[in-house]
């Protein structure tokens, strides 16, 4: 098990230095002049050669590059060229929104979706079943952000039940923190309810089908044992597959979710900053990102040693 830490961790550092060299080059390389931006309007290119001198921007990419990393490793991601704050500083005032949006829509995803999945292997064919298949085609096709705004329609401004946008810190009381916090979870959580309950209700089945669950069955084993004793802790390892898999897309949804809610966090962050071509801002992000999605990989592949004690690393 070390062993095959250790050598994921090196890996790790492979992919990263990729992440690393992808990211710097796309920002470098894209249309457009972050000190034409700043300049404004008005700018002279006397104003706009004098801020190029100042970000650096006038050295070499090689060079510009290994500055970039060598801060990086001393703890130092940049200044946002735009707030002329650190970049770790604006990050970690934009983290709890994302982190809440984030954690309760995986809690309710992974939880209505593996439920849905286990009723719907059940009674395949069943009621719930073709509710299930409906649902999941809904899921699949409608992008996130129409979603959020029929919620945000029909919650917010014809019925009044729900705010329409916005956030409340946690410190301000659970109350209003959670009642921002419903429509874009169930925003954003829909698609990932329809891919968990798929792989859930296929992995189900085919366990469902093999012989040792009919022994099982004619021994007199309970609906209970069966589904969650037997049945669910040998089809779990495509179902954490599929979470695992889900941070992914998480992602690219926190952004569409926050810019629709108009919910301050790390994904309009992003967006504002790449719209103001704030590179610290945007390589910082991608960087933090990435290293936690690498992480979480690793940790899903060890969680299946403990689903599964044939699997040995």
């Amino acid at each position: 098990m070390g062993t095959y830490i250790l050598r994921r961790l090196v890996s790790t550092i492979a992919v990263m230095a990729m992440v690393g060299i992808f990211v710097f080059l796309l920002l470098r390389l894209a249309p457009g002049d972050p000190a034409a931006m700043i300049a404004g309007d008005k700018g002279t290119p006397e104003m706009i050669a004098g801020i190029r001198e100042q970000l650096g921007l006038n050295d070499p990419l090689p060079v510009q590059f290994i500055h970039w990393v060598q801060n990086m490793f001393a703890g130092d991601f940049g200044t946002s060229i735009f707030a002329g704050r650190p970049v770790l500083d604006l990050i970690s005032q934009r983290l709890e929104p994302t982190l809440s949006l984030s954690v309760l829509t995986m809690l309710f995803a992974v939880t209505v979706g593996v439920t849905f999945g286990i009723l719907a292997a059940w009674r395949s064919g069943g009621l719930v079943d073709r509710a299930l298949t409906a649902f999941s085609a809904l899921g699949f096709s409608v992008p996130v952000f129409v979603i959020g705004f029929f919620l945000i329609y029909f919650f917010a401004i014809r019925t009044n039940w729900l705010p329409v946008q916005g956030y409340q810190p946690i410190d301000h009381g659970f109350e209003p923190w959670i009642v921002h916090l419903v429509l874009p979870t169930l925003a954003l959580s829909i698609p990932y309810i329809a891919y968990i309950a798929r792989i859930a209700r296929a992995s189900m089945l085919e366990v469902l089908s093999e012989d040792y669950m009919r022994t099982a069955a004619a021994k007199g084993a309970s609906s209970y044992s069966m589904l969650f004793h037997h049945a669910l802790k040998n089809a779990g390892v495509p179902i954490l597959t599929v979470i695992g898999l889900s941070f992914a897309g998480l992602i690219g949804g926190v952004v569409i979710t926050e810019t629709v809610f108009n919910i301050p966090g790390v994904g309009r962050l992003v967006v504002d900053a790449i719209n103001n071509r704030d590179y610290p801002i945007i390589q910082s992000v991608l960087i933090l990102t990435s290293g936690l999605y690498v992480l979480i990989n690793l940790a899903v592949d060890l969680a299946y040693t403990l689903i599964d004690p044939r699997i040995r690393y």
